[in-house]
């Protein structure tokens, strides 16, 4: 307890706990989507023509469909064991999810370099199905290495397709996560 610790005029009485953005459990009824890591060591059910190109600058290119679970990346990319980087503004990642919420694993080139974004849901800005680190255009930034909820759509949940357009080179993806 805080009071234990030396902590003083703190109540004694229960607290409400109002949990946002990734602190809000996940829905795991609608989850039929697994975690997809984006650097080839744990790499699955990516679908850019030819595979990755290990640890080189490659300019890929999304087939026009995704079966669900299916992931691509489109434009200048490098794929490294842990991550994909993008090589130029204008990269773009995509998938076929079935999830309450997309979540994906960001970093941005070096601190301070911060990476503007925009996302698309169905090929249109997400609107209220926007997660925490986005705003209704799907406009959002990588500012600092972490998870950013980027989809949190109402129900019915149902299958869709996420794209992320990087407008800036330099952002490190690693993992998408699904709640």
């Amino acid at each position: 307890m805080l009071s234990e610790a030396g902590a003083r005029d703190v109540s004694r009485g229960l607290v409400s706990v109002d949990p946002r953005g990734l602190e809000v459990a996940a829905d795991w009824e609608s989850v039929r989507s697994p975690e997809s890591y984006l650097g080839y060591a744990k790499a699955e059910s990516f679908v850019s023509e030819r595979g990755a190109a290990r640890d080189e600058a490659h300019v890929y290119a999304a087939p026009a469909r995704l079966r669900l679970n299916d992931w691509a990346l489109s434009g200048d990319w490098t794929v490294s064991e842990g991550f994909a980087a993008s090589n130029r503004a204008d990269g773009r990642i995509a998938c076929r999810f079935h999830a309450r919420d997309l979540n994906l694993v960001l970093a941005p080139p070096a601190p301070g370099a911060p990476v503007r974004f925009r996302v698309l849901l169905d090929g249109q800005p997400p609107g209220a199905g926007h997660g925490t680190d986005l705003d209704e255009q799907g406009n959002g930034r990588v500012v600092e290495p972490r998870t950013y909820q980027l989809i949190r759509q109402r129900k019915p949940i149902v299958d869709r397709r996420f794209e992320a357009v990087f407008l800036d080179p330099g952002v490190q993806a690693f993992v998408f996560t699904f709640g």
